[in-house]
């Protein structure tokens, strides 16, 4: 594993040792058995404790982490039969924000193809590797691909699909050429669509959730976060640049802004935290692929269980107003103003 922070180091040292002592037992030369043993037993203590301690940056950079799992290793696994939808129908395919069809519950929930229903399935995707990451925009999308997912959203209300969305970009594309197009209206415009829905819609936070690029698809009836994911209205760099006049506060910043899925859940902004293995999810990828996808549909199940075929009926319609309610009352507190004479 290349190391990447430097709370990583004493882990990847470790690792590293371990891997070596293991390919010279393979050899047949000399048995390390006992050596390999107490090295496990060593690492799991130090993985333990450096990830049981973590501050708000170092989430960050976990949520940022390059070999986290993206949109598509999740479609991947969780969906064998999605199918891509392309384009907006306006002006082009924007592939930083991916979207299409599959079915529920997935592999990891059930094993029986019975009962299966067609979903809408939607989230950013930042690409690996130089090539990819350019293909994808780092995951930032531009208009275009806010108006493919309401393209896709109005398809959903049609046909009565119940809709997931997963969450990870730095934020929507700030290009000139995306401001030209209307960025700010396509987020504005996609946020509206999501409140006036019909049909369930599940929102997960799989690593970075940041400002309106997140919140375009981020409206649902619920809002899941994985653990080391962070969601905000901006990130720790700019936040820090605008406050301070000094992005080098950025680790100062992610304090103060509460972004964490700890603080969001503390706050209630988020109705679950899904546990990811130590370290993030992909140290790993198939039990943090089981959590997540039990944990959508722990949430998920008892609002498809309801008849919304109906987009007049009363589940639908209460679908849609829980969904707005909900979203009306985030952020609610009580003060006690004292006596005022």
């Amino acid at each position: 594993m290349e190391i990447l922070f430097e709370f990583e180091k004493p882990i990847v040292s470790l690792e590293k040792k371990l891997t070596e002592l293991r390919e010279l037992s393979r050899s047949g030369q000399v048995d390390f058995a006992e050596e390999i043993g107490l090295l496990e037993k060593k690492l799991k203590k130090i993985v333990e404790e450096t990830y049981a301690k973590l501050s708000s940056w170092q989430r960050v950079q976990l949520s940022r982490h390059p070999g986290r799992l993206y949109t598509l290793d999740y479609f991947e696994a969780m969906f064998p039969d999605f199918i891509e939808l392309h384009g907006d129908r306006t002006y082009s395919d924007d592939a930083a924000l991916v979207v299409g069809t599959a079915f529920w519950p997935p592999p990891q929930v059930s094993a029986s193809k019975e009962g299966r229903i067609p979903i809408l399935v939607m989230g950013h995707q930042k690409g690996r590797g130089t090539k990819q990451k350019v293909e994808r925009n780092f995951g930032m999308a531009r208009p275009e691909g806010y108006r493919k997912a309401m393209r896709a959203f109005d398809l959903a209300e049609r046909f009565r699909l119940p809709i997931l969305t997963f969450i990870d970009t730095p934020g929507a594309y700030p290009g000139m050429d995306a401001e030209e197009r209307g960025q700010s209206q396509a987020i504005a415009e996609s946020i509206r669509k999501m409140f006036e829905l019909t049909v369930p819609i599940g929102v997960v936070v799989i690593g970075e959730g940041g400002s309106g690029g997140a919140l375009a698809i981020g409206v649902g009836n619920f809002v899941l976060m994985q653990e080391y994911s962070t969601y905000s209205v901006i990130s720790p760099e700019s936040c820090a640049s605008i406050l301070w006049s000094d992005s080098s506060l950025a680790e100062r910043a992610a304090e103060r802004l509460k972004m964490t899925s700890a603080d969001l859940a503390q706050m209630k902004l988020v109705d679950e935290v899904l546990p990811e293995p130590f370290g993030g999810c992909h140290r790993a990828p198939e039990r943090a692929i089981f959590e997540l996808a039990h944990g959508i549909e722990r949430h998920l199940k008892p609002l498809i269980e309801q008849d919304f075929t109906d987009p007049r009926g009363a589940a639908s319609l209460a679908i849609k107003s829980a969904r707005f309610e909900k979203f009306r009352n985030l952020g609610s507190f009580a003060m006690d103003l004292g006596t005022i004479e």
